[in-house]
């Protein structure tokens, strides 16, 4: 075995569940045409009382494709997400749920920023119509939101470390970094880490809304997520999965695995500002995005794309932007910054993993996705965005951004896979 301190480790498999495709091939396709998930809410019957009546929703989704018909009507769908986006990931590594090597050092490390909402909301609801006795006994493991994390390990076997991350729209970003963590100082050898999210229910759509934090954008769903924009108004809320697995390099590579991305930096911080806004220049950021550069052994000219939280919401995108400006000065204005969330949605606790795939897949193919729906230029907001359509670009460092309500500020680098 080597050092328990500093092993390097690579990401050796990914899966995704998106509004605009439930694996990371057919994501990957609609992301680069620049294809829009966005459409007039479809899980609820979002009447005009809902401000915001658009989601980026998955569609064409089975259930019983992924797990056993008893499991596929009792799992919050939320769950459902996660399964199939790891176990596509775990195929995809070359590996077999049930059949997976040295089972107790392989970990799951899962995480969502709401758990089973929906479930939560059901069941809720069947206790007033009907009375405490008919709450159902699942009711409490299917909410949880660390019972995907559960899940996983239960349908793939692996019996390492296994638990959930809960921050918010930082959540899967954590889990990443915290698998990462984990393998490089010897707790085990590999890792499944992402993240799953399914909010759109009436509950989350009221809340979010009383905060004007979505859009009200309803007339034009598929222009409606707008990031760096001068017309953003709010995010669209987003539904699915990311997963990936790690591996310690030198057990990946001893198993003949192909290896996709390394994962190289991991930056965690705190605002201590307030609840749900970034404090003056995102400085929680600017510190997340450091510690991952300093993690990584790079500096700013290492940089060749960053993944933005870019959530279309006018805080969040003008602040970010100067960020990144007080992280990589000059650099700055070299680099893409983009934001996939103008397709996807925001998929809240999902996102920072579904994202850490995208850098995986822009590393690899040298395609940077557009951030789509851009009209009207904004001064603040003065990077290259990819507005105008997917560029074709050489890129070796990614550094994905993920903030959460509370404070909660994660930075993943990622380094392209060249055979050193």
């Amino acid at each position: 075995m080597t050092d328990r301190i500093d092993r390097r480790v690579v990401v050796t498999g990914a899966g995704m569940v998106t509004a605009v495709g439930n694996d990371v091939p057919t994501t990957w396709e609609a992301l680069v045409a620049g294809r829009s998930g966005t459409a007039t809410v479809q899980a609820f019957e979002a009447t005009e009382d809902f401000p915001c009546r658009v989601a980026a929703e998955v569609t064409d989704f089975v259930e019983s494709d992924v797990v056993d018909a008893k499991d596929a009507r009792r799992y919050d769908r939320t769950s459902h997400f996660g399964i199939s986006a790891a176990i596509e990931a775990i195929r995809m590594a070359g590996l077999e749920p049930g059949r997976l090597p040295d089972p107790d050092r392989f970990g799951v490390i899962f995480g969502s920023g709401i758990g089973g909402i929906a479930t939560f909301e059901r069941e809720h609801q069947k206790m007033l119509d009907r009375g405490p006795n008919r709450v159902s006994p699942f009711f409490i493991p299917f909410f949880i939101p660390d019972i995907t994390a559960g899940l996983i390990s239960i349908h793939t076997g692996a019996r390492g470390p296994n638990y959930a991350t809960v921050s918010a729209c930082a959540s899967s970003a954590h889990a990443i970094g915290d698998a990462f963590r984990a393998i490089q100082r010897g707790d085990t050898d590999r890792c499944i880490a992402g993240g799953c999210e399914a909010t759109i229910t009436p509950m989350t759509f009221a809340g979010f809304s009383a905060m004007k934090a979505m859009t009200t954008r309803n007339d034009e769903p598929e222009k409606a997520s707008r990031p760096f924009d001068a017309g953003r108004d709010g995010f669209v809320m987003g539904e699915g999965s990311g997963a990936v697995v790690l591996e310690e390099l030198e057990a990946a590579q001893a198993r003949g695995a192909t290896i996709l991305a390394e994962v190289v930096g991991y930056g965690v911080t705190g605002d201590a500002y307030h609840i749900t806004s970034p404090p003056p220049e995102h400085e929680g950021a600017q510190r997340a995005m450091r510690e991952a550069m300093r993690d990584a052994g790079i500096g700013p000219d290492d940089v060749d794309y960053i993944n933005a939280h870019g959530t279309s919401t006018p805080i969040n995108d003008e602040h970010e932007t100067i960020a990144v400006k007080k992280v990589l000065g000059d650099r700055a204005y070299d680099i893409v910054v983009g934001s996939t969330k103008s397709m996807t949605g925001h998929i809240l606790g999902a996102a920072g993993a579904i994202e850490a795939v995208i850098c995986a897949q822009v590393m690899r193919t040298g395609t940077i996705p557009p951030t789509i729906n851009f009209e009207t230029p904004d001064p603040a907001c003065d990077l290259n965005y990819a507005h105008e359509g997917a560029i074709e670009r050489d890129v070796r460092v990614t550094l994905s951004n993920s903030f959460g309500f509370g404070g909660h500020n994660v930075c993943l680098a990622m380094r392209r896979w060249d055979g050193d």
